[in-house]
């Protein structure tokens, strides 16, 4: 399958099993964003999460532009919380911390009431339809980087940006060019972590 890599107009051929065995985190990104039919491959791969059910437990916010400085607002407003004698200089760079890249995606895993599909299983399938995208951005060509921490968890974060009380952010998806030099991959031992039972 041939894709176009955005950033640089070059065509790259890169199947299914390629886009899995060399996706690595890229966590240093900058412009461009990928472009609306890049991101719409990139959407379209979260719809294909294992999810018992069908119920499609999630729902994603794209924050570009001036959203990633409100973004950067709520997680200052959320350390401020905690701990109230920051130094100026710590403020500013918690403060410019979604601009790291030109377009984040917030997943939220959204439950459904079900008789047999637990939460759990819910939440589950809302990290597999980010990884999903994962892997959709690096087979364009896209530089992406999942983060999470603290501010997933905080409800300064959870209801500036109108999570329900029922809902949970999975983790922030950073996306845009690579930039600079992609790490190595270290191949694992595959014999160290599947065993025959």
């Amino acid at each position: 399958m041939l894709i176009l890599n955005y950033s640089t107009g070059t065509l790259l051929a890169m199947n299914a099993l390629d886009a899995l065995y060399t996706r690595i985190s890229a966590p240093r990104l900058c412009e461009p964003a990928p472009d609306d039919p890049t991101l719409e491959n990139i959407y379209r791969a979260a719809f294909r999460a294992a999810d018992h059910g069908l119920l499609r437990p999630w729902r994603f916010l794209i924050i570009r532009g001036e959203s990633r400085s409100r973004l950067g607002q709520l997680f200052l407003e959320a350390n401020l919380e905690s701990d109230p004698n920051i130094s100026l200089e710590k403020q500013e760079n918690i403060r410019k911390k979604p601009l790291r890249a030109p377009l984040i995606i917030v997943t939220i895993s959204s439950q459904k009431e079900h008789p047999t599909v637990p939460e759990f299983e819910q939440d589950l399938s809302a990290a597999a339809a980010t990884q999903n995208m994962l892997i959709a951005a690096h087979a364009q060509g896209v530089g992406a980087m999942w983060r999470t921490g603290s501010m997933a968890y905080h409800s300064i974060v959870i209801q500036g940006l109108g999570l329900s009380k029922e809902e949970k952010i999975i983790g922030f998806l950073y996306l845009g060019s690579i930039d600079g030099p992609s790490k190595s991959i270290i191949e694992p031992k595959i014999s160290d972590f599947f065993k025959v039972w």
